[in-house]
């Protein structure tokens, strides 16, 4: 056999040589080419047992979760006696097996959750036996990373899915979830913690900022805020133009905090802190934030915009989130389109953001056919049918708070072009003929049209 057959076929080169010098007919001589010590083939017996143990529980996931979980356990008990220590108590000593198998133990009482027997606490136990096995050195930073941000992700997904309604559990996951996050910050802080690791210390503290947001924790979410800027160069006292200039990394992390930021002075209504952040955010280059992250700073961007009635700035703003919301193919991007089309027609503009190529694929959306029907209303100042569809399609649009606080605006904004249209020919018109081609406003409302307008100086007429 040439070096290549060996090469090509991957044959231990000692057992190649043994079979070239005797001819490979024998099975029994081939087996006594392989020279291994007694403790070495004892070792490769119980690395090979714990591996078929491990994957052999893995494979009962899909048929019985408690009979997964305690083959599991048994992986974990198998390791111990092969390493000379016990399961638990300060006995335990960790191995890979006993690290991947209290890995699935996690998931699957996260999976147990939602059944009909929820227990928080064992979770609870489970992740603190995980932490300390990391702790101890037994697992690579690799593998620590990958697994603890796989665990985040299924934590934030837990509460968030029941928070949307679209899963149930009698435990309170927000709890839980903030229970999950103290301890991974203990384990994974940076100076104190027992396996420091700054990069999973920040991923968790961000999750618990968006967690404490959720649970409108207020004074919490400042301190985490508060802890989280020095880790990416302390920008609270920078200006926006020093912002502009921090490192790519840096970045990113800025971004992120600044997301958690602006939902926070959002909802505290401060629009001049949230001002403040906001251009700074926009000013930040470098890094490459995920998409979702700009996408919330830029829709709370054009809420802020609205607020000071700043609408062709709000559209643009709301055109950016729709974009990056699509981008992260989060269906929050139907609910900034919806604030695109109103911020566009309360700007009165004459374009229509449907032929965007972007928004056009949308315009049919069973979501969006009320908003699609309105903007071709508005443009026509078909005052009747307008109104005619804020009336028939009133759940759809009303339960979005955003949109209800701005439909008086909206009607206003189309009675104010029907009503420039309607006196454009006349020198001389009745409050009360208005009235009528405004849908049968009462004439107060007119004079109170009539007034805005004079005093903006679009009419030059008298009551």
């Amino acid at each position: 056999m040439s070096d290549d057959e060996e090469y090509e076929y991957e044959y231990d080169e000692d057992a190649s040589d043994e079979e070239m010098a005797d001819g490979g007919n024998d099975e029994e001589e081939e087996e006594d080419a392989f020279e291994y010590t007694d403790d070495e083939e004892e070792a490769d017996d119980v690395d090979v047992a714990l591996e078929n143990a491990y994957y052999n529980a893995k494979g009962t996931r899909d048929t019985d979760l408690i009979e997964a979980a305690e083959a599991f356990e048994g992986v974990i008990h198998m390791e111990q006696e092969a390493l000379g220590g016990s399961s638990d108590g300060d006995g335990v000593v960790y191995g890979p097996w006993t690290y991947k198998s209290l890995k699935q133990l996690v998931k699957l009482h996260f999976l147990l959750l939602q059944s009909q027997k929820p227990d928080g606490d064992k979770v609870m136990k489970l992740f603190d036996r995980l932490l300390k096995c990391i702790a101890s050195g037994a697992v690579s930073p690799n593998a620590v990373e990958k697994g603890i941000s796989g665990m985040l992700e299924r934590v934030s997904s837990l509460y968030q899915g029941i928070a949307s309604g679209e899963t149930e559990t009698a435990v309170d996951p927000q709890l839980l979830a903030k229970s999950v996050y103290d301890a991974t910050l203990r384990v994974f802080h940076p100076s104190t913690g027992s396996s420091p690791n700054e990069r999973l210390w920040f991923k968790t503290n961000l999750k618990y900022g968006q967690l404490l947001y959720e649970m409108n924790e207020t004074v919490k979410l400042q301190l985490v805020i508060r802890d989280l800027l020095p880790s990416s160069g302390d920008a609270s006292g920078m200006s926006a133009e020093d912002s502009s200039s921090v490192g790519g990394g840096s970045s990113t992390h800025l971004m992120e905090i600044y997301a958690l930021q602006i939902q926070l002075y959002s909802r505290q209504k401060d629009n001049k802190k949230l001002r403040e952040i906001f251009t700074r955010a926009m000013r930040v280059q470098g890094g490459i934030p995920h998409p979702r992250t700009l996408a919330q700073i830029q829709e709370l961007g054009g809420k802020m915009h609205m607020a000071s009635r700043e609408f062709e700035s709000a559209g643009k703003t709301f055109f950016q989130a729709f974009k990056s919301y699509d981008e992260a193919g989060d269906p929050s991007r139907l609910r900034c389109l919806k604030y695109l089309v109103m911020a566009s027609m309360l700007h009165a503009s004459t374009i229509n953001p449907f032929d965007s190529q972007e928004a056009r694929p949308y315009r049919d959306d069973p979501e969006i056919v009320a908003m699609t029907n309105l903007v071709q209303a508005f443009h026509n100042n078909e005052i009747k049918r307008f109104e005619a569809i804020l009336r028939r399609n009133e759940g759809k649009l009303m339960d979005d708070e955003f949109v209800r606080e701005h439909v008086e605006e909206l009607l206003r904004t189309i009675r104010t072009q029907v009503l420039q249209q309607v006196i454009g020919p006349y020198t001389r018109i009745s409050l009360e003929a208005i009235a009528r081609e405004l849908n049968g406003i009462p004439v107060s409302s007119v004079e109170s049209l009539l007034v805005s307008l004079i005093l903006d100086g679009k009419l030059n007429a008298r009551i």
